[in-house]
């Protein structure tokens, strides 16, 4: 048994830390009424064990065949083809036009879109990290996470569109950008930010950003949802209101309670210190994936794994802000605890493919590689 434990290549550290995450969010989405209240629970848990499944998967095969430019460009052109026939052919829900319905379930591809873009810029810097310096790949690698950001804020989905954003510039900054290069980055986003607000954004996207700046200004409306949030984290304490006593998730004061304000829901009844054992756990995965990204083969290997860190911790930081107060409201999924297979299913994805990456990785006792020496694998 523990031969077959080794040879799945698995960091079992980094399964520790997120199983109890699972099993935070599984709880927080518990229905302790009547049977249909476990509706969100039941699925949840299929989407988990369909994830691990991936995951699992993932972790045995030998993922340099990615490192093969024409093939993740394939596979990146077949993403943007997706996203571009949702605007012509997907039928809108809740307003933004997101979703392949696939029977008795619904994907959503702007998820597994986020891991083609990390493993495209993974791919392109892999090759270029010594000309970084150079503004012609800010701008290329731009236009890279350009496109399909702008084909989902169309949907319209604007929490998806800022997390794609925020992977491209996290990967700059790891890539080695001149701080000069950086201030006109940081220039161009405020540019960005004033054309959007004056030009693009609707008017109740508006009014989400001016009820994040004062909720007060309109409690039972646009700000409604952030006082309840705000509300059922404060009332959290020390030790919290005890599972299922939580008032604003339970009674239904706090709408979307099991995906967008799955921390404040958590908060309120496991308290301050259910958070800080949260934090620990979501740290320990940090340190897990920030160890087995260095640990890759080759700066591809590298790149990815340090992609997949931004990704889930960008959901995090978003997530967890908005339901504190700090930033607007977006509609953002906090990994391993709110409910969304397209999500849940990508993350664990994600995570297998880094442990497949783990099995030919520098601390693994391979050889450490040079990529210019592997002619089959030809980069864009």
């Amino acid at each position: 048994m523990q031969k077959f434990l080794e040879n799945l290549n698995i960091d079992w550290v980094l399964v520790a830390a997120i199983v109890p995450l699972f099993l935070a969010g599984l709880i927080s989405m518990k229905g302790l009424g009547a049977v249909d209240d476990d509706y969100f629970f039941t699925r949840q848990l299929i989407w988990i064990g369909v994830g691990f499944i991936f995951f699992f998967a993932a972790s045995s095969i030998d993922w340099r065949f990615l490192r093969n430019g024409w093939l993740l460009f394939g596979i990146y052109s077949f993403g943007i083809t997706v996203l571009a026939a949702l605007l012509i052919f997907a039928r809108a829900v809740r307003g933004a036009q997101s979703w392949i319905p696939l029977g008795f379930f619904s994907l959503e591809p702007a998820e597994p879109m986020k891991l083609v873009l990390i493993l495209i810029l993974a791919k392109y810097f892999s090759r270029r990290h010594v000309e970084i310096a150079h503004v012609k790949h800010i701008i290329v690698s731009g236009l890279y996470a350009f496109v399909p950001t702008l084909l989902i804020f169309i949907q319209p989905d604007l929490g998806s569109a800022i997390i794609f954003s925020f992977i491209w510039f996290g990967m700059i900054l790891v890539s080695g950008v001149s701080k000069k290069h950086l201030l006109v980055i940081l220039a161009i986003a405020v540019i960005s930010f004033l054309v959007l607000w004056f030009f693009i954004l609707e008017p109740y996207q508006k009014t989400r950003v001016s009820s994040f700046l004062n909720p007060y200004l309109d409690p039972k409306g646009a700000g409604y949802n952030a006082l309840q949030s705000m509300i059922a984290v404060g009332s959290g304490g020390l030790w919290g209101t005890g599972v299922g006593y939580g008032t604003q998730s339970r009674l239904g004061y706090l709408p979307e309670h099991q995906t967008d304000f799955i921390f404040a829901a958590f908060a309120q009844e496991w308290g301050f210190i259910g958070v800080l054992v949260l934090f620990f756990l979501m740290g320990l995965l940090y340190w897990r994936l920030l160890k087995l990204s260095f640990s890759g083969q080759t700066n591809f290997e590298k790149l990815f794994g340090l992609g997949l860190i931004f990704f889930i911790l960008i959901h995090s930081v978003v997530h967890i802000g908005m339901n504190i107060g700090l930033l607007p409201i977006t509609g953002i999924s906090l990994p391993f605890l709110s409910y969304g297979g397209s999500h849940t299913i990508t993350v664990l994805l994600g995570l297998g493919i880094q442990m497949g990456m783990r099995k030919y990785g520098y601390a693994s006792g391979s050889t450490r590689l040079d990529e210019d020496m592997i002619p089959q694998y030809r980069y864009l």
